[in-house]
């Protein structure tokens, strides 16, 4: 009889959402190696795997059964998802399309790698980046453009503004990932994006207060403070719009530093109406 994979949630999931993984009609104590995989939009391969021992049932139960080597040691029940590693070196695990999800594919091999033999089962298993419900619109609005993802239901919801960093574009994996936990979530381009500048020069903190009015203005974003998450340069650019904008109400810096360096912010002083240019 084949082995058989058994997924909780089965068939489809949510990126941050957590996977039994299981896998049933083993031998006794059979050792197996576990395998994951995926390929990007791009079509970057990455890979995972790990050595295994089913019980004496020949159950194998990542909540309970220790990794004993591969891509990870020990009890980790999600370690073929997070361990995913690209094929090649210095590629980055990126959803770019978040209205479709990536497919894992997941393999059960008899014996311990570099010495596993045949396959004994394999399955598939979407993570999908919009959870039922969460809708997608596209923003260009004045001089923001932007993706607003929205929770199911009515709102208003609490409104957070997601900025990413130096690589540019816009990037909406974790605002549509934040929309399904309850927040209106605006991802936020800044460059190298649409019409917006080519590179990362002097930027205006005039157009993130304009991002800012948009959310508050939106009837189903709830005031009168919005937040701000920001990824490297973005973390930077949310203690910047925390320092000069009223209406932010908390920051979330990822990987970022509390002034703004590098490229210079021009600010206009409400009182005199002079452009000032920081720099740090």
């Amino acid at each position: 009889m084949p082995a058989t994979w058994i997924l909780e949630p089965p068939g489809r999931s949510g990126w941050d959402e957590p996977v039994r993984v299981a896998v049933r009609g083993l031998a006794p104590r059979q050792p197996v190696t576990l395998r994951a995989s995926l390929r990007d939009e791009r079509g970057a391969l990455f890979r995972a795997h790990a050595r295994y021992e089913a019980d004496a049932g020949g159950l194998l139960d990542l909540t309970r059964a220790p990794a004993l080597g591969g891509s990870f040691v020990g009890l980790e029940p999600m370690g073929l998802f997070w361990a995913l590693e690209a094929e090649k070196p210095l590629v980055r695990l990126v959803k770019r399309d978040v209205q479709t999800p990536f497919a894992v594919e997941l393999e059960v091999l008899d014996g311990h790698e570099p010495d596993a033999g045949r396959v004994l089962g394999r399955a598939v298993h979407e993570r999908e980046f919009l959870r039922p419900g969460v809708r997608r619109e596209p923003v260009r609005a004045g001089r923001v453009r932007a993706t607003l993802f929205l929770p199911p239901g009515a709102g208003p919801f609490p409104g957070i503004i997601d900025l990413f960093g130096t690589g540019g574009g816009l990037c909406e994996y974790r605002a549509s990932l934040l929309a399904g936990h309850g927040f209106a979530v605006l991802a936020l381009a800044y460059f190298r994006f649409d019409d917006l500048p080519e590179n990362l020069e002097d930027m205006h903190l005039e157009y993130f207060e304009e991002a800012v009015n948009f959310m508050l203005q939106h009837p189903q974003v709830k005031g009168p403070n919005v937040g701000v998450i920001g990824s490297g340069k973005g973390a930077e650019l949310a203690f910047s719009m925390a320092s000069f904008l009223p209406n932010i109400g908390a920051v979330v810096s990822i990987n970022g530093c509390i002034s703004n360096m590098t490229t210079s912010l021009h600010v206009v002083d409400a009182s005199c109406q002079d452009c000032l240019f920081f720099f740090f």
